[in-house]
């Protein structure tokens, strides 16, 4: 790793940090693989029109996420400059969540779409993009150190894919217990925001930023301090080739993960039981938790992130390969392992995700002598968000496309068809794309070029 062994993290500010992504998946996985059941099914809104709002909200958040990127680098106060902004944007997360699984059933049609579309932006836009620009943005911001960067980011992914596990395993009963239908979704929505707020709390609390001085490498406390303008800052991010590889990364990746969450239609109308999607959570997640544990480990022994992230996404593509097949000829045990594989396989990617970012940061300071980390981690926000926002408006277009009917008990040949499409056949077309990507982001050793040729001691 192209960093200084200096340690910066105990042991409990890299728990308390990672803590930080449960809130952050109490918003994904309920945007991401619930909102379009309950908006289709108890909502009673159509998918097709669902969707196009998505994709139009989505037009707002390549500006947010600009902005909020610059404002929290020109940020400057005695808790730093991510720290409030996780805070503070969380506690309009928790509101808007809220409000998304509150929409009044006795609201006619055209307020019901503008009560969506009004809290999905402003929690897309506005609240999401300013708590998770932050909290990624903590990666570079309390460390230098690349192998606590990559056990923040393994740590912080056992939460959030154990937070997605538990979210999945309990919410469709919890809604059951909670009143049932929409009311059972008001109340459930509530318990999740109060936890999430509760929880994002501590994991700020939990951490503390370095001076701008220690980030700056040497520079000066001027230098170190130097504000960038916006149209600059975009610049250095357009010319940032990882950033690009990056930023498509998160994009392909989410959207497959949109395509795994038709799996409650899946299993609804498919596999004609949808507990069963409880069953696949724990097939998919606990295989990535492994994985996330074992990642550091792999990444310290082989010496660079690229390498494990290329053999990882080799085994994840014949994982999916396996399921596609275990999907056709009906057999749910096959289906069950082969998605274990895969998962298991993604899992080192996501564990050095947010390494790999601070590393393409660090790639801007080498060439250009500016520091734009907050808007570096931009990608994070705004992959994450377009890449659901994309993931959940194909999955309405789709669904409406193959005529599929909100409630029905039955669904047509052509809907069952589009739902194996969406469920076996996009994820694998999305790990493939992503591993030719991932070819190309050998950030680690250009960033060791750069050194060599400033000069700069290189820590192995």
């Amino acid at each position: 790793m192209s960093t200084t062994e200096t340690k910066y993290l105990k042991w409990y500010n890299k728990v308390g940090y990672g803590s930080g992504d449960i809130a952050g998946n109490v918003v994904y996985v309920l945007l991401s693989a619930f909102v379009m059941i309950y908006l289709t099914d108890t909502a009673g809104m159509d998918p097709g029109v669902i969707g196009t709002l998505m994709m139009v909200s989505r037009i707002f958040d390549g500006f947010s996420d600009v902005i909020f990127g610059s404002l929290m680098d020109r940020t400057q106060t005695r808790m730093g400059k991510a720290r409030p902004w996780m805070l503070w944007g969380y506690v309009g997360c928790a509101a808007m969540i809220v409000a998304l699984f509150a929409i009044p059933l006795s609201l006619g049609d055209w307020e019901k779409y503008a009560w969506f579309f009004i809290a999905y932006t402003l929690l897309n836009s506005v609240f999401y993009t300013a708590n998770n620009i932050a909290y990624s943005a903590l990666t570079a911001l309390i460390t230098k150190n690349g192998g606590e960067r990559v056990q923040m980011g393994s740590i912080r992914f056992m939460f959030a894919f154990g937070t997605s596990l538990l979210i999945q395993t309990v919410t469709v009963k919890g809604v059951e217990l909670c009143g049932g239908g929409a009311v059972g979704w008001r109340n459930i929505a509530i318990i999740y925001a109060v936890i999430g707020l509760a929880v994002n709390t501590l994991s700020v609390l939990s951490v503390k930023e370095l001076s701008p001085a220690e980030l700056a490498d040497g520079e000066s406390s001027e230098e170190a301090q130097d504000k960038v303008s916006v149209a600059e800052s975009a610049k250095l991010l357009v010319t940032n080739k990882y950033y690009l590889i990056i930023l498509a990364v998160f994009l392909l990746s989410q959207i497959f993960t949109a395509m795994l969450n038709m799996g409650l239609f899946f299993m609804t109308y498919v596999l004609h039981d949808a507990n069963l999607l409880g069953t696949f959570a724990w097939s998919i997640n606990i295989p990535l938790i492994i994985g996330l544990l074992l990642t550091p480990v792999v990444v310290a022994r082989l010496g660079q992130m690229f390498r494990v992230n290329l053999l990882g996404y080799v085994v994840a593509i014949g994982g999916r390969l396996g399921v596609l097949i275990a999907a056709y000829v009906g057999n749910v045990p096959l289906m069950l392992v082969f998605s274990g594989v895969a998962a298991f396989g993604m899992s080192p990617l996501q564990g050095t995700l947010n390494a790999l970012i601070a590393e393409a940061s660090e790639y801007t300071r080498l060439r250009t002598g500016k520091r734009v980390d907050g808007l570096m981690f931009s990608c994070t926000s705004l992959g994450v968000k377009i890449g659901v926002g994309l993931g959940t408006a194909l999955s309405g277009w789709l669904l409406a496309a193959s005529g599929y009917v909100g409630g029905a008990e039955v669904q047509s040949g052509s809907a069952i068809q589009m739902l194996y499409v969406m469920y076996v056949w996009l994820p694998l077309a999305a790990n493939v794309v992503i591993f030719l990507l991932l070819t190309r982001l050998d950030v680690e050793r250009a960033n060791r070029k750069l050194r060599e040729e400033a000069g700069e001691a290189i820590a192995e």
